[in-house]
């Protein structure tokens, strides 16, 4: 037998009108007693009839999400940031994955076809090209801009390009001459932004931009293969990897090579990884914040959704440097 409100009022010792308050995302609820509920909740299983809630109220109180299907660290970690983010805003989670070679568009069809009051487009992906959706609620994009042909958009991301400019002037303020990069895939908008900002700090440092490493995949294979190349050259001294994962296959390769890491190479990676500081040495990277991130795109959507004013801009950082052993100033002989 299904859940009841009332039993979720029982055990959670509050009121219908309080359960109620917190399953539709309403005000005046404490911090304390909506996470107790939203925990009855989960332990009961507890389903409110979104049917019957949407015809009441217009609304469904759900948010669609369209995202790759990818187990990779950043993506797969947004998703569940973004999850959390929503259920603390009172919204359920719905989920349409892109398959290889599909339109996002298909996705945001199933969405609608769901029923949804908004849409997060976390999908990292695109093909160089404007994308443009027909959709009639509100859109926030965590990539690129989206013509939408009909209803409301936004974009909100992490700066990628201004974190990759802050790695590379890391190595650039440690004396290194210039830096190299590997690049991610150019497919992502994110390793797109990430080689900009490499672009743009060795260009304002007036120092000489070096030929790109061989694209990687985001793997640590792609980066072990990168990181074989880069060795060969001796004039390499500073190498800033798109992704942590690339950067220990890069880190595997410097070694196996005879190359020493700092006092040969400095590296710096992307993402922060959990075992990130758990290498041989711990590496530098660039820390994304997600939870900051997500928080803000379901804020600017519900904002957009329920008609409210835009957010204040969140005062907690999107990026952030986290030095560790993998860098150190060039060693002068």
């Amino acid at each position: 037998m299904a859940t009841t409100m009332t039993e979720v009022a029982r055990a959670a010792g509050v009121s219908q009108k309080t359960v109620s308050r917190v399953v539709n995302g309403e005000p005046h609820v404490s911090p304390e007693v909506r996470d107790r509920v939203l925990r009855v909740i989960g332990e009961l299983d507890y389903r409110p009839n979104n049917a019957a809630r949407a015809l009441l109220l217009g609304r469904y109180r759900r948010i669609g999400v369209v995202s790759l299907g990818t187990a990779l660290y950043g993506p797969s970690t947004l998703l569940f940031t973004l999850e959390r983010a929503m259920q603390r805003a009172g919204y359920s989670f719905a989920l349409a994955g892109t398959l290889e070679g599909q339109p996002v568009s298909v996705a945001v069809e199933a969405l609608l076809e769901q029923g949804v009051d908004g849409i997060v487009l976390s999908e990292p992906i695109d093909d160089g090209t404007p994308l443009r959706l027909g959709a009639d609620v509100p859109v926030v994009s965590l990539g690129e801009g989206v013509d939408l042909t009909e209803g409301v958009g936004a974009v909100v991301c992490a700066d990628g390009v201004a974190a990759a400019r802050i790695a590379t002037e890391h190595l650039l303020s440690l004396g290194h001459r210039t830096v190299w990069h590997i690049p991610g895939p150019q497919n992502w908008w994110a390793a797109r932004d990430r080689l900009r900002g490499w672009r743009e700090a060795l260009a304002a440092a007036g120092a000489p931009e070096p030929p790109l490493a061989t694209e990687g995949d985001w793997s640590p294979a792609a980066g072990y293969a990168a990181g074989r190349q880069l060795a060969r050259l001796t004039d390499v001294t500073a190498v800033f990897v798109a992704n942590d994962d690339m950067a220990i296959g890069a880190l595997h390769a410097f070694t196996e090579a005879g190359r020493r890491v700092p006092d040969d190479i400095s590296v710096i990676g992307y993402d922060d990884i959990p075992a990130a500081a758990y290498l041989s040495p711990p590496l530098t990277t660039v820390r994304q914040n997600f939870a900051a991130v997500a928080d803000r795109a379901v804020d600017h959507l519900i904002a957009l959704i329920e008609g409210r004013p835009e957010p204040a801009e969140p005062t907690e950082p999107a990026v952030e440097l986290t030095v560790r052993a993998s860098t150190a100033p060039i060693r002068t002989t």
